[in-house]
């Protein structure tokens, strides 16, 4: 199917079966080699199918004592079935070949896409429909397809050949046979459009049920706090049962092919076998040439039925692919520019920055911001909770686009930046910190090359070392999923370690303090003062024990800057600082942490 419009008001223009088989000839059609081995193959052990009623024609014409070359009728016969199985087997390995090349080739593509994908999609396709697509979705696609295209290759080469070999022993009668193609062409299309519609609508469902599963997964601490078990089961069960039920349509129309083509071509085979009789009696037909026809006539019916089931396969091969090419076609890359740097200074200006997340008629996440941040400077952002603090931090990599307005990196707007070069010039310490299933040297040294020393020494200055000398293998230890071992605390140090390896001029520190304990708290905000050293830095943060050595605090309110200035000026103003600032105190009073 062709891609959607970004507006999606469009309709797509239905593409007939052979565009639709076309468009994966860039991935499944370069393998020439292959493709001629398996097609020629096919060929070879479709010409022995004629050869079998033909050789039983001589001995039925003639008797069983009729000399000499009789008796090779035998070693023709085992000489044909080895032919037609070595052929059989070169076919389907040639074909092998194809599909899982073409596959590797198409699930490379998508995987990329996904790493350079605008990040929009991310927020409109859960992350198991992506998995689905990129991993199971192309891989039964490619082996339906393909076995399919060796179906159609076999038994369409059969079919031929065995009508040839018809019209060779009597044209009139095989013409009766040709009236039944319409007939099943007409079943083919049909069920073809259902089993498509079907498979769609099931491909949907399937990715509602695995997003039920991962939420479920990610979320079992809160589902069982608060009972929300037998909710989420009514859930999943929904869409189960109506899984089934659209498996259960899809079997029923696959499955009704099947009878009805064969009613079809039994209802030739009776016409043909009572003309056959007709003239065996009046016109001369040998009982040699009787029986090879009418052997021949039933051995079409195996490739009919064969070929109509291929509908089946077809479109769910085609459906699947589809699924996967859709995302290259409608998902574009993210758009970077030109420029880059090895190492920049750090200096970062926001020129009258807007963002509107959903449309000109919302809120502003921002609202007309304007801030110029010199390299080394550490400032603090506050506000209260939606003020536009972290879409603020999200600009700088390019993980949020600003509506309007300018965001630059030493003086050169982001959008110029090639996103590589753009991205290498910051470090993040978040809130919700994300490790990989590998090793904690892999995790800190993410994307360079591991240098052990270096990766202890990062380790050493994040507070982490003596919990690292504890684990069975060192830095060598896999952390497993997103490091669920390790504790809050453990997990932002590691963080830390991550952003000391990475060395970049900008470091950005969104929430990296909150809800951990005292104890924990103390030794990363050891480590992030080593890590804020010679780096410009942006620290969103509530608690006022990590902005209070800031160079100076921004205050955000409605996504604008209400103050900004120092401690001392900002509690001089009697403004929204010092009101949260009061709040904080009274917080202090009561015994809590001081959190503005």
């Amino acid at each position: 199917m062709q891609p959607s419009p970004a507006n999606g008001t469009a309709e797509r223009t239905p593409l007939t079966l052979s565009r639709r088989l076309a468009r994966l000839i860039t991935w499944f059609g370069s393998s020439r080699r292959w493709w001629s081995v398996g097609v020629a193959a096919a060929l070879i052990a479709a010409l022995t199918e004629p050869l079998m009623p033909a050789l039983v024609k001589p001995l039925l014409d003639h008797g069983f004592s009729g000399g000499i070359e009789l008796w090779m009728v035998p070693a023709a016969a085992i000489s044909l079935f080895a032919v037609r199985g070595m052929a059989q087997f070169v076919s389907q390995y040639a074909l092998a070949r194809i599909a899982n090349e073409g596959m590797h080739r198409l699930r490379r593509l998508l995987f990329a896409r996904v790493m350079d994908a605008e990040l929009a999609m991310f927020s409109k396709q859960s992350a198991s429909s992506l998995s689905n697509t990129v991993v199971y979705e192309i891989q039964t696609g490619s082996m339906l397809l393909v076995q399919a295209m060796l179906g159609l290759s076999r038994d369409g080469f059969t079919l031929v050949a065995l009508l040839v070999y018809l019209i060779y022993l009597n044209w009139k009668l095989t013409l009766i046979v040709g009236l039944m193609v319409p007939g099943v062409a007409w079943v083919m299309k049909v069920f073809s459009k259902r089993l498509y519609h079907l498979t769609q609508l099931g491909q949907k469902t399937t990715d509602e049920l695995a997003y039920v599963v991962e939420e479920n997964v990610l979320a079992y601490r809160v589902v069982r706090l608060h009972g929300a078990e037998t909710a989420q089961r009514d859930r999943f069960e929904k869409l189960s049962h109506l899984l089934t039920r659209l498996a259960v349509k899809s079997t029923i129309a696959s499955a009704a092919m099947t009878p009805i083509t064969q009613l079809l071509a039994s209802v030739a085979l009776s016409v043909v076998v009572m003309i056959a009789l007709w003239q065996s009696g009046g016109q001369g037909l040998t009982v040699g040439g009787f029986v090879a026809y009418i052997a021949a006539m039933a051995m079409l019916i195996a490739p009919i039925r064969r070929l109509s089931d291929m509908a089946n396969p077809i479109t769910r091969g085609l459906a699947a692919l589809e699924r996967g090419l859709e995302m290259v076609d409608v998902v574009p890359p993210e758009k970077q520019g030109t420029y880059e740097a090895s190492h920049a200074q750090g200096r970062i200006e926001l020129r009258n920055v807007r963002v509107n997340y959903r449309g000109e008629d919302e809120a502003r996440a921002l609202d007309g911001v304007n801030l110029l941040i010199a390299p080394g400077e550490v400032v603090a952002l506050v506000g209260p909770s939606g003020s536009g603090k972290t879409t603020l931090i999200n600009l700088l990599p390019r993980f949020v686009l600003p509506s309007s307005g300018q965001v630059l990196l030493d003086g050169h707007d982001i959008a110029d930046w090639k996103l590589a070069s753009l991205r290498s010039q910051f470090a993040m310490v978040s809130q919700d910190v994300v490790m990989l299933n590998d090793t904690l040297a892999a995790n800190v040294a993410l994307g360079a090359e591991i240098d052990r020393e270096r990766v202890q020494q990062c380790v050493e200055a994040a507070n982490l070392a003596a919990h690292v000398q504890g684990l069975p293998q060192g830095i060598d230890t896999v952390l497993g999923h997103n490091a669920t071992q390790l504790s809050g605390g453990q997990r932002q140090r590691l963080a830390i370690a991550r952003a000391l390896y990475k060395d970049s001029p900008v470091l950005l520190l969104d929430e990296a303090t909150s809800a951990l304990d005292t104890e924990s708290e103390r030794l990363v905000q050891e480590a992030l003062q080593r890590l804020m050293q010679g780096r410009t830095t942006l620290i969103v943060a509530h608690r006022l024990s990590t902005i209070q050595h800031a160079d100076r605090i921004v205050v955000m309110d409605h996504g604008r800057i209400a103050e900004q200035g120092s401690h001392a000026q900002l509690m001089a103003l009697d403004g929204l600082y010092a009101r949260l600032q009061t709040l904080a105190m009274r917080t202090a009073e009561s015994g809590q942490e001081a959190v503005l």
